[in-house]
């Protein structure tokens, strides 16, 4: 009798890959990016996807048919999965990657308890940088699945107590918490965290981790046009897994910043908010942007201490 394996990836040219190199076992391919947007802690719920849809569509122009063709049909799939030998999960190391990750543990929590989980692991040591499972040889994916890590009860409750920190209104907690379990399996989500915490408005300019490093590589780069640009922002920040989407959504929210995109000119104030000698938090302020369960701009972030600072009205 042959064993039923239900592999869930991090995305579509995972999912593909491992199908062209005759991977056993059914797939289901996580189509969300729960590291944008506000998220709750109910995943799978009708009130989640509600909201997921609504932030897509607000951010990204997503239509209803599109969210419900993409991603809700896929989702419907994994519901359907049931009478399985073993689940695997294929994420990567990134904070796209990690904060899927836990949402999908902790809907396995609620929906799927006493299952057999496993989690596949990115090679740690690589020659050069890290693209993705679909960029590994055949070789190297097998090695990886053989190498897979059983998860236990306690990993599966410790990834949903950390999916329920990043949707809560505050991330204080996560500040420290997520440093408490150095023996989980979850080798690359304390780094991920972190850098979640780093998307809160610097105190010195008001711009979080990602969109300074976005000024600085406008200011440090002659570059002709934003598809340029973005092409160099897409390799200086691996670590969060953000994709071109992304990233030109953050131009047009950065463009007081810029004089021109073609090319690529910083303005005075671009300058000088680069310098630290202006703060941009007014004009980026938001109460309709979140992080997690979060306002991004109710909380600041400091560099020097590492450190989280709630502003109180």
């Amino acid at each position: 009798m042959t064993s039923k394996t239900l592999h869930i990836t991090n995305g579509d040219s995972t999912t593909d890959y491992l199908k062209k190199i005759d991977l056993q076992g059914d797939y289901i391919t996580w189509r969300e990016m729960l590291c944008e947007g506000k998220t709750t802690i109910d995943v799978g719920s009708e009130s989640f996807w509600k909201n997921r849809f609504s932030y897509l569509k607000s951010s990204y122009k997503i239509t209803k048919q599109k969210f419900i063709n993409y991603t809700l049909k896929e989702y419907r799939n994994l519901c359907n999965k049931k009478n399985l030998d073993e689940i695997v999960l294929w994420f990567e190391n990134d904070l796209y990657c990690q904060i899927n990750m836990i949402a999908v543990l902790s809907w396995i929590k609620r929906y799927r308890d006493g299952y057999t989980i496993s989690l596949v692991h990115p090679p740690q040591k690589q020659k050069t940088l890290f693209k993705g499972f679909s960029e590994l040889t055949e070789n190297q994916i097998q090695q990886q699945y053989k190498k897979r890590v059983l998860l236990s009860q306690d990993d599966i409750e410790y990834a949903d107590y950390i999916w329920q920190l990043y949707c809560s209104e505050s991330p204080l907690r996560l500040e420290t918490v997520h440093k408490f379990n150095p023996m989980s399996p979850f080798q690359n989500l304390t780094t991920a965290i972190e850098n979640h915490l780093k998307r809160f408005p610097s105190i010195g300019n008001g711009l979080n981790a990602v969109e300074n490093n976005i000024v600085q590589i406008a200011n440090q780069t002659k570059l002709k046009s934003k598809e340029q640009l973005v092409g160099k922002i897409l390799q200086a920040q691996p670590n969060f897994g953000f994709g071109d989407l992304q990233y030109f959504q953050k131009l047009d929210q950065l463009k007081p910043l810029f004089t021109s995109f073609n090319p690529v000119k910083l303005s005075r104030k671009g300058k000088q908010v680069l310098e630290n000698n202006l703060n941009f938090y007014s004009e980026m302020r938001s109460d309709e942007s979140y992080l997690g369960g979060a306002k991004k701009y109710s909380f600041l972030y400091n560099s020097d201490t590492e450190k989280l600072l709630q502003i109180t009205t």
